[in-house]
């Protein structure tokens, strides 16, 4: 295995909360996979944290392992539970806040997209 403290080890099942643990008032991530294509990150949050409001070149999926997360897309409201993917796509505003501890994966495909 590399020394790289975010690789994963290969054929191996890891489970989430062992990856990434749930800061006591903050957001912490961790890069499990990268690639010129994209990127693979996994999230903690505590409840009531939040990423602001921003804007990316690139499509992005948000997969909710475990707690909830409120996202915010072009406006639109979105509560997301276990098991809920939700596509953000490039250059429309979007936000997330947990509305409980939670963990997610955010997938990121790093082929940029036109603006609309």
């Amino acid at each position: 295995m590399s020394a790289d403290k975010s690789a994963l080890a290969s054929s191996v099942a890891h489970a989430a909360s062992g990856l990434l643990e749930i800061p006591s008032g903050g957001i912490a991530s961790r890069v499990i996979a990268r690639t010129p294509a994209g990127n693979v990150t996994l999230f903690a949050m505590d409840a009531d944290q939040e990423i602001s409001e921003h804007t990316t070149p690139f499509d992005a999926l948000v997969l909710v392992l475990e707690g909830r997360l409120g996202l915010t897309i072009g406006g639109a409201r979105i509560d997301a539970a276990p098991h809920d993917i939700v596509r953000m796509p490039a250059h429309v505003p979007h936000a997330l806040r947990a509305a409980a501890p939670c963990r997610f994966v955010l997938v990121m495909l790093r082929e940029p997209q036109p603006a609309l």
